[in-house]
């Protein structure tokens, strides 16, 4: 099962997986467009403005049956001669349509993750299939290698990570930090209050700091990036920024905590 595979060894192998995937395809850099991955993979990509979820995976009959696949109950038989295809919603967002279709993407590769695991799919609940194409549509929308190089190059700032990544949400980008280096902690503000705070470093993340509040508080009035210029940073601390993601009608701040190596 995969609550009994080492937490290393899970992300390696679907890193490598998704790693793989892109070679095939001959994506040589980012940002990568899934709905472009999808084609190259052999998979249709088509609209379905009824849905009401943002993107289902299917295959289509090659007997014109219609849809069968994943998706509601009366659909859960598969027809393998058919072509694997993609039934995406109409979203605004660019980033969400290319999520939708990256975790679909994922469901459609999650086998060669359970392989190298050799885990059985019949032990697999649907629960650990949606954390392996969720893991798969992360690393494929922000490979591993690519954001380690970019964000090392750019002092990790989420604005210029996300001109080079276009295809991944801000959040998205805020998240794979946690799984890089250095060490961090994210914390995610929606409308003046504190959605989530994760560490990377193996440990529960601590109180909020006066000084971390302070540089969010700023971009959260301001609309500006933010950070902490005052001479002295908290102990343990290397650097504090805070990037505001505002929009009509929402507010959304994302701050990073750089801390001194533990």
């Amino acid at each position: 099962m995969l609550t009994e595979i080492p937490a290393e060894q899970f992300a390696a192998t679907v890193e490598a997986v998704a790693s793989e995937v892109l070679a095939e395809v001959e994506w040589s850099g980012p940002p990568v467009d899934l709905l472009a991955v999808a084609e190259r993979l052999g998979l249709v990509v088509a609209r379905d403005t009824a849905m009401n979820v943002r993107a289902r995976f299917v295959r289509l009959s090659p007997m014109g049956g219609g849809p069968m696949g994943r998706g509601p109950a009366g659909r859960d038989k598969v027809d393998r001669a058919g072509r694997g295809t993609i039934m995406l919603a109409d979203d605004p967002r660019p980033e969400r349509r290319q999520w939708a279709v990256a975790h679909e993407v994922g469901e459609s590769l999650a086998f060669r993750v359970f392989s190298r695991l050799e885990v059985s799919l019949i032990d697999i609940p649907p629960t650990g299939r949606e954390r392996v194409a969720n893991y798969l549509a992360s690393c494929l929308l922000l490979p591993r290698e690519w954001l380690a190089a970019e964000g090392e190059a750019v002092g990790w700032d989420l604005l210029e990570l996300k001109q080079v990544f276009s295809t991944a949400s801000h959040e998205l980008i805020a998240r794979r930090m946690l799984e890089m280096s250095p060490p961090v902690m994210i914390t995610l503000f929606d409308q003046g209050a504190l959605q989530w705070r994760r560490c990377n470093v193996g440990r529960r993340p601590p109180s909020l700091t006066s000084a971390e509040a302070s540089v969010w508080r700023a971009a959260f009035e301001s609309g500006q990036a933010t950070e902490f210029e005052e001479n002295a940073l908290p102990e343990g601390i290397n650097q504090i920024r805070c990037w505001p993601v505002h929009e009509p009608g929402w507010r959304r701040e994302i701050l990073r905590t750089e801390l001194v190596d533990w």
